[in-house]
C-alpha cells in the first residue's frame, strides 16, 4: 500500500532507491517450539545465516576503499572474530538443541544474557563491546529472518536509501564509504549532523518524520524529494514515472552547471571571490578536485578521531593533513583543530553534561587537555611545510583564549625546532566567530589573529538560544533572523576595516538562496560542501556587487521577518 510521510527538506534532489533498514535495536522476534527430528535442520538453518554473514563482511574487506579509515577494517574484524566466538555461535547451538526453539529467539535469548554480564564489566572499553555483540547479532537476524545486511539489488539506476531512527556523526561517517541514495530519519533538523552530511554527499535527505523507521520495511520502494521534505512509499507505476522524470531533469541541470568549473569567480562588476570547500576526510579530495574549489576553507578533522577507541597519532595526524596540502599543490588549506563536544563525542571520553551545546568544546577541551592539543599542532605545523596551510581555532569567546592557543603554537614550534623538523614559522592562525559575544567584542580577534571564518551553524544556535539538532525547535532555527544578519554583517565590515579577511564556512555559504545577501554584505570569501560551489558560482556569475551593497543595506535595517524573506526573494529575482 502506498502512503506519504512530510519531513524537513534537508538536502536538496530526488532519490529513488529501496529502503535499508539501520537499526541499534534489537529485532523483536517470535519464539516457537520445534518437533524433535527438525532441531538438527534448525541448527544447519543457523550456521548457514552466521556463514552468510561471515561472508558479507568478507566481501566488506575485499572491496573496500583503500582510502577508509583503519579503524573500519578493524570494525569489520571484531565482527568477524565474534561469529568465530564459541560463547556467542556455540551456546546459541546449545539452546536450539536443548530447548527445542527456532534459531532467532535462541540467538536473542543468548545475546540478552551476554549483554548482562557486560554491563557488569569494570573496564569501559569492554563493556562497550557490547555494542558490537548486539550488532552482530544483528546482522544474523535479518538472515535468519529473510532481510540479508547486504544492500538489495537495485533496478533502473534506482539506489540504497538508508532509513533511521537518528544516525550520529560516527554513523554517517561510515555511510560516506558507500553510495547511499539517500537519507531519510524519524529525528533531525536542518543542521543536524546527517542533513549536512547528505549535502556534502549531494543527496537527497528528509529528517524528522517522526515514524518512518517503524512503518518502513526493508526493501520497500521508496521516493525521496528532499526539495520538498517528501517521503513516498511504495508509489504507483504513474508516481514513480513522474518522479524518474523529474530526476532526470534535475541530473540534467547538475550536469550543465560543470561547465562552470573552470570558469573564474567573479561577479558582473569584475569582484573576484574565493569559493572554497568544507571537507571531512581526505577521501572527500576527489569531490573538491570536481567542482574546481580555491582552497580548503575548512578542514573539519575531528572525524579523523571518531569511531576508534584511541587517539590518531602525530604521524597519522601529519599524514592526512599533508595529503591534503599536497593536493591542493599550493592553495590554501585551512585545517580547523579539534572540534570535539556537542554531538561529537570521543568514544571512552564521553561526558554527562546539562547542556553539550554550551559545555567543554572545541577550543575548551582542547585547552584542557593540552598534550592532546600539542599533537595535533605539531602534526598541522608539519603539514604546513608541504602547501599554503593555515590553522583555524574553532568557538573562541574570550582573550585569554587566544593567548593560550598561541602559547601552546609556540610550544609546538619548539619542539618541532628541537627535533629538527621543518614547518611553516608564519603559519595563519585565524579564529571562528561563531559565538555572539566573539562578534560583539571583535577588537582582540582582530588585534591578535590574522584572518576570520563565521561558522553559521552555531552562530545562528548560541544567538537565537536553539538547540540546533532538538526538531522541537528546528522551526525557529532561523537564518535570516536580523539579529543573526547584522552579526554576519558586522562581522564582515570589521574585519574590512582591520584588512583581515573573513569568510563564511557554515551552511548559509552553500545555500545560493543566500549568496546575492552575502555578498550584498561584503563577503568575498565563502567555504562550503564541494557538491555545492558550482550552483553557489552561478549565482555570482549573475550577480552586481555594488547594486547588491545597496539593497542589501535596506535589509539589514529590517525588522520584520515577513518584510525580509519577500526583500531577499526580489533579491534573487533580479
Amino acid at each position: 500500500m502506498s502512503f506519504t510521510l512530510h519531513g524537513l527538506a534537508v538536502s536538496h534532489g530526488i532519490a529513488i532507491g529501496h529502503a535499508h533498514l539501520v537499526s541499534h535495536a534489537t529485532l523483536e522476534v517470535e519464539h516457537y517450539v520445534l518437533p524433535g527430528r527438525f532441531v538438527g535442520e534448525e541448527i544447519a538453518r543457523f550456521d548457514a545465516a552466521v556463514a552468510e554473514v561471515r561472508a558479507e563482511l568478507d566481501g566488506l574487506l575485499a572491496g573496500g576503499d583503500p582510502g577508509a579509515p583503519a579503524e573500519l577494517t578493524a570494525f569489520i574484524d571484531l565482527h568477524q572474530m565474534l561469529l568465530a566466538d564459541p560463547m556467542l555461535i556455540g551456546t546459541t547451538r546449545e539452546l536450539i538443541r536443548e530447548r527445542r526453539c527456532n534459531a532467532e529467539w535462541a540467538l536473542v535469548q543468548h545475546m540478552e544474557r551476554l549483554a548482562e554480564q557486560f554491563d557488569q564489566i569494570e573496564d569501559e572499553y569492554l563493556r562497550e563491546r557490547k555494542a558490537d555483540v548486539v550488532q552482530v547479532v544483528e546482522r544474523v537476524l535479518k538472515v535468519l529472518m529473510g532481510h540479508p545486511g547486504h544492500p538489495p539489488r537495485h533496478t533502473r539506476g534506482e539506489q540504497l536509501i538508508v532509513v533511521a531512527h537518528d544516525l550520529s556523526p560516527a554513523d554517517t561517517l561510515q555511510f560516506k564509504q558507500l553510495k547511499i541514495g539517500g537519507f531519510v530519519t524519524d529525528l533531525g533538523a536542518a543542521t543536524s549532523h546527517t542533513a549536512i552530511v547528505a549535502r556534502s554527499l549531494a543527496i537527497p535527505a528528509v529528517v524528522g518524520l517522526h515514524h518512518a523507521r517503524d512503518l518502513i520495511r526493508e526493501d520497500d520502494m521508496l521516493i525521496v524529494d528532499g526539495t520538498r521534505g517528501v517521503l513516498i512509499v511504495d508509489p504507483d507505476a504513474r508516481v514513480l514515472e513522474e518522479y524518474r522524470l523529474r530526476k532526470s531533469a534535475l541530473e540534467l541541470e547538475r550536469a550543465k552547471l560543470k561547465r562552470l568549473k573552470k570558469s573564474r569567480a567573479a561577479t558582473l562588476d569584475g569582484t573576484d571571490i574565493e569559493l572554497t570547500a568544507n571537507i571531512e576526510l581526505t577521501a572527500d579530495m576527489d569531490q573538491v578536485k570536481a567542482a574546481g574549489a580555491a582552497g580548503i576553507g575548512l578542514f573539519r578533522t575531528e572525524f579523523l578521531f571518531l569511531n576508534r577507541d584511541g587517539m590518531p597519532s602525530e604521524e597519522e595526524q601529519f599524514a592526512a593533513y599533508r595529503s591534503v596540502a599536497e593536493a591542493m599543490d599550493g592553495r590554501p588549506v585551512t585545517i580547523r583543530s579539534l572540534d570535539i563536544g556537542a554531538d561529537k563525542n570521543l568514544r571512552g571520553v564521553e561526558r554527562t553534561e546539562a547542556n553539550p551545546a554550551l559545555g567543554q568544546r572545541a577550543i575548551r577541551y582542547c585547552l584542557a587537555e593540552p598534550q592532546i592539543f600539542l599533537t595535533q599542532l605539531r602534526a598541522i605545523l608539519r603539514a604546513s611545510h608541504h602547501g599554503r596551510v593555515k590553522l583555524l581555532v574553532p568557538m573562541l569567546a574570550h582573550a585569554h583564549e587566544i593567548e593560550q592557543t598561541l602559547a601552546l603554537l609556540a610550544q609546538a614550534k619548539e619542539q618541532l625546532r628541537g627535533r629538527g623538523q621543518p614547518f611553516d614559522e608564519g603559519i595563519e592562525v585565524g579564529g571562528m566567530i561563531e559565538i555572539p559575544a566573539a562578534a560583539l567584542a571583535l577588537g582582540v580577534f582582530l588585534a591578535k589573529l590574522d584572518f576570520l571564518s563565521i561558522g553559521t551553524n552555531d552562530l545562528i544556535q548560541y544567538t537565537l538560544a536553539i538547540d540546533r539538532t532538538d526538531e522541537a525547535v528546528a522551526h525557529l532555527y532561523d537564518p535570516l533572523h536580523p539579529a543573526v544578519l547584522r552579526l554576519i554583517a558586522h562581522t564582515i565590515q570589521a574585519g574590512k576595516r582591520a584588512g583581515l579577511p573573513v569568510a563564511v564556512c557554515g551552511e548559509m555559504a552553500g545555500d545560493p538562496t543566500l549568496t546575492r545577501l552575502l555578498l550584498g554584505m561584503g563577503l568575498r570569501q565563502f567555504s562550503m560542501h564541494p557538491a555545492q560551489i558550482l550552483e553557489v558560482k552561478q549565482q555570482v556569475l549573475q550577480s552586481d556587487c555594488a547594486r547588491l551593497r545597496r539593497q542589501v543595506a535596506r535589509m539589514l535595517n529590517t525588522d520584520d521577518p515577513v518584510r525580509l524573506r519577500a526583500q531577499l526573494g526580489r533579491l534573487n529575482a533580479n
